[in-house]
């Protein structure tokens, strides 16, 4: 385990060149041990000081060094414990934003004693040290894996604290509960009211009803975060390829005149007006002889039995044949937009055989006709179009849900004890169960196995 009174050091940007790059210390001591990499640019008459001679949340120009000689001029700014990131003392070092010189200024910090930071480590200390709940560190991550408006706003929102603060409220009222049937079970010669069965029936059954409205966008979030696993789907030449490429912006996919180009399963991640597709294009499905379009043709319909989303292409210039009828017909009680493509081209399909409000007439090769398909997807998977964006929702992740379904069955199990007349100690031990998965939602009673889980998935320098 690591020694969390040291100091540590990484870099905190990405690593590759930039215009800049930020080498962070944390600890007590990074003051001291920055005196001996900092030059301040100015002389003391003239206002210059060495990092440990600094207030807090100020910043100096100045130079690094190595055995006298200058390695960068950079920016030091100085942050004093406990009003920093990770509630200790801070240096952060702005450098110019080379690989190689990024990494030789870590070198230098680690030389003169600083230990190199293990991933998360620094919103690890802002843990143990006050500065996040459990809930506000793992949105750390999610703020930076956000590929879109609406994880991002729900990313904010629990980084403010508002998960923990909706569950802590869930936790009081159980508490509260708690504490009404303990004074009255320990001290039964007292004139203690007890609380009537319906009124605890009403208090466990709000209770239970706030975690619902949390899991309830749980699928949601998982798709925002995650990615929507979409598959486009259709018979070989209808344009499934240029589709794809359409969506992305530049040719991924072969496009040639002749069928079964696509033999293999093509895969590519796209962000669409704040939501995550992962696209895959598959080979068109028809019966062929051709061994090698038979086993991509065979990848294709399992991909299609998997897909959260199917994106069926039509070609709109040419008649319905019974392939395309037989895929419209699979598709009937998914989430599927079927998009009838080669809108450029005169129209000769039956347009009476479409209707629903997820059918798109487009013609992928123009890019034109597919402005609504952001629109149609939120649709067709029943994801929020307002309360996203707003701010105002939260989707939580999977450890959190698993300690949410699981105060939610322990408060079932408390409601059924109600209903069936057992004793109060049994109902008080189910929402005692309650209470502790929610504490260790929160963080609040947590094992190291757990923050060690929730930290391992953090990158080295956040």
């Amino acid at each position: 385990m690591s020694d969390y009174r040291a100091v540590i050091a990484a870099i905190s940007t990405p690593p590759a060149p930039g215009g800049l790059a930020v080498i962070r210390l944390s600890g007590e001591g990074c003051f001291e041990l920055s005196d001996r990499l900092f030059r301040p640019a100015k002389s003391r008459e003239r206002g210059g000081r060495l990092p440990s001679q600094m207030e807090g949340y100020s910043c100096q120009y100045g130079y690094v060094v190595c055995e006298g000689r200058t390695i960068d001029d950079v920016i030091l700014t100085a942050f004093k414990a406990p009003e920093s990131y990770t509630g200790e003392d801070t240096i952060e070092i702005s450098c110019h934003g080379g690989l190689y010189l990024a990494r030789r200024i870590l070198r230098l910090a680690v030389s003169l004693g600083a230990s190199p930071a293990q991933p998360g480590e620094f919103t690890r200390r802002a843990l143990l040290n006050g500065k996040l709940s459990l809930t506000q560190a793992e949105a750390v991550m999610d703020i930076i894996g956000a590929d879109g408006e609406a994880a991002l706003s729900s990313a904010r929102l629990m980084h403010s604290g508002e998960l923990a603060k909706r569950v802590g409220k869930i936790k009081d009222r159980i508490v509260s509960i708690l504490s009404s049937l303990a004074a009255w079970c320990d001290y039964p010669d007292e004139d203690i009211p007890l609380l009537s069965r319906e009124s605890l029936e009403k208090s466990v059954g709000e209770a239970s009803g706030e975690i619902s409205q949390i899991l309830n966008d749980y699928d949601n979030g998982k798709m925002l975060r995650d990615g929507i696993t979409t598959v486009i789907a259709g018979r070989p030449n209808v344009g499934k390829s240029t589709l794809m490429n359409a969506l992305l912006g530049y040719e991924r996919a072969i496009v040639t005149p002749s069928a079964g180009t696509t033999r293999d399963v093509i895969e590519e991640t796209l962000a669409l007006d704040g939501l995550k597709l992962r696209l895959t294009d598959t080979a068109g499905l028809r019966q062929t002889e051709d061994p090698a379009e038979s086993i991509g043709i065979k990848m294709a319909k399992d991909r299609l039995t998997s897909a959260e989303l199917v994106l069926a292409v039509i070609d709109g210039s040419s008649p319905l044949t019974q392939e395309d009828k037989d895929i419209l017909a699979e598709l009937k009680t998914r989430p599927a937009v079927v998009i009838v493509n080669k809108s450029d081209l005169p129209c000769e399909v039956d347009k009476e055989y479409f209707s629903g409000e997820n059918i798109l007439f487009v013609s992928a090769k123009a890019g034109e006709g597919l402005e609504r398909l952001p629109d149609v997807i939120r649709e067709q998977l029943s994801l929020p179009t307002v309360g996203a964006r707003d701010g105002s929702v939260i989707y939580v992740n999977e450890r959190q849900r698993n300690q949410l379904v699981e105060a939610q069955r322990q408060l079932g199990a408390a409601l059924q004890a109600l209903s069936q007349g057992e004793t109060l100690d049994a109902v008080g031990i189910c929402l005692d169960l309650a209470a502790e998965a929610l504490l260790i939602l929160s963080g609040e009673r947590v094992t190291d196995s757990v923050v060690d889980e929730v930290f391992s998935r953090f990158c080295v320098g956040k």
